[in-house]
């Protein structure tokens, strides 16, 4: 597979799949993860504005992790194995991330394949 990558705003977000591995980066914050950990993976939305205005929010129910700039869609991703996100020290994982980018359709098939 060739490098791919799926931009939501490159000058301070950004979504990327290499051949190997998924980054996805919102302001300081990073999720980065190989692709072999990645279970699953959905477009979904509309969301609540209020649950994806600001900074990242982490899922009281779940532990999952939202980087959003819009409350349109985006595409949840689902992890084998919970990976650090919200905090430096990488103590919180998140069993999964969603993500708002220009294509979620893109991202979605660069990720199952």
């Amino acid at each position: 597979m060739v490098a791919q990558a799926v931009v939501f705003d490159q000058r301070r977000a950004s979504v990327e799949v290499t051949d190997t591995a998924f980054t996805a980066r919102y302001g300081p914050w990073v999720v980065h993860t190989s692709l072999d950990n990645i279970a699953e993976v959905a477009v979904t939305g509309p969301y609540k504005l209020w649950k994806v205005i600001g900074p990242p929010r982490m899922s009281a129910a779940d532990g999952g992790l939202t980087f959003a700039t819009n409350a349109e869609r985006g595409v949840c991703i689902r992890f084998r194995h919970p990976v650090p996100g919200i905090e430096p020290t990488g103590r919180v994982r998140h069993s999964g991330l969603t993500v708002t980018v220009d294509n979620p359709e893109g991202l979605v098939a660069a990720l199952a394949s």
